[in-house]
């Protein structure tokens, strides 16, 4: 909302965590918490990768991740990185050449975990090239691909083992006295991805990427990751986060900042608030929610909007938010404006009538942004 005050009970207090770059987006301290997603195009498919990628960016991601699993994806990934104007991550399992390529076509991070990639040597390779190019990295554990000797000492996936995986690694690269990284401890287990990450928050100042891994389907998979990283962020864990889907990766983008949106961490685009609807309803509620759903993805500007179908609900929300509209009788409603009853509208025209009043309500508030004077100045 824009023109509500923040209630003192809904202040989150963030981790103190120490901030890195990843190209020219801060992760970590008191930087906003950024959200990512990962393409699922062929990386040598330069086109439909960029394409994705411009998709996703124009959904409001931060930072993208492009795998790169072979020498052809490091060449590809030089073309991609000049085309988009996002941060790129580029994923590297287990070939440190893989890393060095990706540090030296672009990417502004490497995600990489130093104790899988070899002897000594090659790691103060790929620490090198970060070095050189400017790459932050990110340490990635997963509780399905635990190191051998972690399963045999805990016997089976466990927070304890995703920890201390973890700080192996980071003590590998603060071993070479590089200390531009952030980390995960993922797993599909809500509750064990959860407790991992708990014990890491204590163990380390570093920034935290969150996730619940391989979440499953869109209604699944976004029920867990809520479930997950809401209660994280909840607890002030977490610098950046990827929502992992089997969807669109614009779909990614889209839960993430819902749950952002929803604890009030990020405020980006049109927040609506509609009823589920029932006989009460003066209008379709729902399909008139889809619609200005699609209608108004255009909108950036941090606003809310309130669609409810009666009045017994209806003019209490709408004393909430930016834009309203609460359903009467006689097919009309009753449309709200910064809180306060404005006019009545027609069913048949709110649908034309509310966008135009949120695409200007919207335009007030970058003219006041606009016109209101910077730090430097």
């Amino acid at each position: 909302m824009t023109h509500n005050p923040i209630r003192p009970w809904r202040n989150i207090d963030r981790r103190k965590s120490r901030q890195i770059m990843v190209g020219s987006v801060p992760v970590g301290g008191d930087a906003p918490i950024s959200v990512q997603t990962m393409t699922n195009t062929p990386t040598t498919d330069v086109k439909a990768t960029v394409e994705q990628i411009l998709r996703c960016a124009d959904a409001g991601a931060d930072i993208v991740r492009v795998s790169v699993p072979d020498e052809a994806s490091s060449k590809a990934l030089r073309e991609i990185v000049r085309e988009v104007p996002v941060p790129i991550v580029a994923d590297i399992h287990f070939h440190y050449k893989r890393g060095i390529e990706a540090a030296e076509a672009g990417a502004a991070c490497l995600r990489i975990n130093p104790g899988n990639i070899g002897k000594p040597e090659r790691v103060r390779e790929v620490i090198q090239a970060a070095r050189d190019h400017g790459c932050s990295m990110r340490i990635g554990v997963n509780a399905g691909s635990l190191e051998k000797h972690l399963l045999e000492k805990y016997g089976e996936p466990c927070p304890e083992a995703m920890i201390e995986s973890g700080l192996d690694h980071i003590r590998i690269l603060e071993d070479n006295d590089f200390h531009e990284y952030k980390i995960s401890v993922k797993a599909s287990d809500v509750f064990l991805a959860a407790a991992a990450y708990q014990g890491l928050a204590e163990a380390t100042d570093a920034p935290l990427h969150l996730g619940i891994t391989e979440a499953g389907g869109f209604v699944g998979g976004t029920i867990k990751s809520a479930i997950g990283l809401g209660n994280l962020l909840w607890m002030g864990i977490g610098d950046t986060l990827r929502v992992s889907l089997s969807a669109d990766p614009v779909e990614e983008v889209k839960v993430g900042f819902e749950i952002l949106k929803a604890l009030g961490l990020r405020h980006r685009g049109v927040n609506i608030i509609s009823c589920p609807s029932c006989a009460r309803q003066g209008f379709d509620v729902i399909k008139t929610v889809e619609i200005l759903e699609k209608r108004l993805e255009h909108i950036k500007t941090p606003m809310s909007l309130s669609i409810i179908g009666c009045v017994v609900n209806g003019p209490g929300e709408a004393l909430m938010t930016d834009v309203g509209f609460t359903g009467g009788g006689a097919g009309n409603g009753m449309v709200y404006l910064a809180g306060k009853q404005s006019h009545r509208m027609s069913n048949e025209q709110m649908v034309d009538h509310i966008v135009e009043q949120v695409e200007k309500k919207a335009a007030e508030i970058e003219a006041v942004r606009a016109a209101e004077p910077t730090a430097a100045e």
